[in-house]
């Protein structure tokens, strides 16, 4: 199960039960850390956690944190720059690294509460983004844990009262929604400056398997493991395919001729295609092409799928998304190893990576990223976000 899932499956049994639970989300980092931004974890009060934000004590000591919260929110700051002071405190976050966690304490009434709006991008299995005020400087009349929310559907809600700074958090929040890249972002108004975490919400990344044999259990095994969503295609409509996939969230039945009427496939979705039959994979593949699908892996030989090119003509864009043969080439053997090359690829192509070994990687495995600096006054104006306080989130 996806980790964003885990944890909305957890608080709504928490719901249920009548109790108390926080979140507790990195809204920023410095140097290298364990967990990135956007990372939650969720804990309930009698100590049960669900996420993870270190390597380390940082969750055990972030419990005690939820004793002290009423009603407002805390920033709580981890500083384990000084490699020495990690390894004494025992935090585990990574060498060289800060993080600032935005710790609050989870209110149902509460509309703009991320858990919400993350609960509704995983039901409608699309993207939306949420910007968040974590540190206020000056004479600005804004409280910590503020938010801007995006729907799915570009409708908008928020508490803050700045109709200017409104306007500069509503702009940056549709770049994340579309990028899904989380920015920290900080607003200099005339009487301070506010600091924003805004970050993209997304659906786990759907897996379709065309291929139903044994070898292909392991793919959907491994890809479940870490989260994706995974369905399994049949062309040759076996019955006995239910139960061997009963892991997979879908299992599809259906023949060559009729398989582009029952699949549908965009930037989220990633497919490998594995079915040992040639007429079956031309026709996946032909199916496949002209859709926004990132990647198509697929089983065989160079010449097979050169084959199988040559007879659809696709254009070189077209061409770029198909890896075959498919997986990473790390001497993979049996059907669990396949399936490890095979995810791993597609993790790699997704995150654009080389797949290369880390220790002889001269950059650091994230991208150093810096706070934004933004001045803003009443009379700016951003014209590439049409702003409509709306709580309607139908879509």
């Amino acid at each position: 199960m996806h980790e964003l899932e885990a944890i909305i499956l957890a608080h709504e049994k928490s719901q249920q039960k009548g109790e108390t639970t926080f979140l507790a989300t990195i809204v920023n980092t410095v140097g290298s850390t364990y967990r990135q931004k956007g990372a939650k974890m969720l804990i309930h009060e009698t100590g049960e956690m669900v996420g993870t934000l270190s390597g380390g004590c940082v969750e055990n000591d972030i419990f005690q944190y939820t004793q002290r919260i009423i009603q407002e929110p805390l920033v709580i700051e981890y500083d384990a720059t000084n490699v020495e002071e990690d390894l004494s405190w025992g935090f585990g976050l990574g060498c060289n690294g800060a993080v600032t966690i935005l710790l609050e304490k989870i209110h149902p009434s509460n509309t703009l509460s991320p858990l919400n709006l993350i609960s509704h991008c995983l039901k409608k299995r699309k993207k939306g983004a949420i910007a968040t005020v974590f540190s206020v400087t000056g004479k600005v009349d804004l409280k910590i844990g503020s938010r801007f929310v995006l729907y799915p559907n570009d409708t908008t809600d928020t508490d803050i009262q700045d109709s200017a700074l409104i306007e500069a958090i509503a702009h940056d929040t549709l770049i994340a929604k579309e990028s899904q890249k989380s920015t920290v972002n900080r607003y200099q108004l005339t009487s301070g400056s506010v600091d924003v975490f805004i970050e993209g919400i997304s659906p786990p990344r759907s897996l379709i398997v065309f291929g139903a044999g044994r070898d292909a259990l392991p793919v959907v095994r491994l890809a479940k493991a870490i989260g994706w969503q995974v369905t399994v295609v049949d062309c040759r409509a076996l019955p006995e395919t239910y139960q061997r996939f009963v892991i997979a969230d879908k299992v599809i039945l259906t023949h060559r001729d009729i398989i582009d009427q029952q699949l549908s496939a965009d930037e989220n979705t990633v497919a490998v295609v594995m079915t040992h039959n040639y007429l079956d994979d031309l026709e996946i593949i032909k199916c496949l092409l002209p859709t926004s699908i990132p990647y198509v892996g697929v089983m065989g030989s160079k010449s097979r799928i050169a084959r199988i090119i040559a007879q659809l003509n696709p254009s070189p864009n077209q061409s770029e998304k198909v890896y075959s043969p498919v997986g990473l080439d790390i001497g993979a053997d049996t059907p669990a190893e396949i399936a490890t090359a095979i995810i791993t690829e597609i993790q790699a192509v997704l995150a654009k990576r080389n797949a290369g070994f880390s220790k002889y990687r001269c950059q650091p495995l994230h991208a150093k990223e810096t706070i934004q600096q933004k001045r803003i006054s009443a009379s700016d104006k951003v014209n590439l976000f049409e702003y409509q306080k709306s709580t309607s989130v139908s879509s």
